[in-house]
């Protein structure tokens, strides 16, 4: 339910080249701008640039690789520790214990290269609740109202938020 990008990808072809120089990797190179709001030797956590909720946070590798099923032990159990703690940290800092953790694996995995998406669910009691639904949504309209309420992270925003997760590590 995270990705609008679902139907983009059916009959997509089953090889899924890996691509070193990913935006993650230039990322994880300086070579592009992000929020850091984790990092240790082995794993960086990045405020998302079009989050589902404030509070939207990527985890990733450092080293590349596109599918999670091809991800070493070592690797996948460094990464699984940076999700806990970024989880743990969301929580305090939104003061909201409601996460989405999801990790694609070529059907809707936007960038081909290992990551979590760690999600706030919605704090209805905290803003503005949704219309009343009349018929249960379908899966495309769920996906279609998650993609028409992202906007863009506002730069002064990121530095902010990521200051208040940085603190609850």
């Amino acid at each position: 339910m995270t990705s609008f990008l679902i139907k983009a990808h059916v009959g997509r072809p089953s090889s899924w080249q890996s691509e070193p120089d990913c935006t993650f990797c230039r990322i994880i190179r300086n070579e592009l701008p992000a929020v850091r709001v984790y990092e240790n030797d082995l794993v960086l956590a990045i405020l998302d640039i079009l989050p589902l909720r404030r509070g939207h946070t990527l985890v990733i590798p450092k080293v590349h690789y596109s599918r999670l099923s091809e991800l070493p032990a070592d690797l996948a159990a460094a990464t699984g520790e940076a999700v806990s703690k970024v989880a743990h940290a969301l929580t305090l800092a939104l003061d909201n214990t409601a996460l989405n953790v999801v990790c694609n694996q070529e059907y809707a995995q936007a960038v081909p290269h290992v990551h979590y998406h760690v999600i706030p669910a919605p704090t209805f009691g905290k803003q503005a609740p949704e219309p009343p639904v009349k018929e249960p949504l379908t899966q495309r309209e769920m996906h279609q109202r998650e993609f028409e309420g992202r906007s863009e992270l506002e730069d002064d925003d990121a530095v902010i938020l990521a200051q208040q997760i940085r603190s609850k590590l």
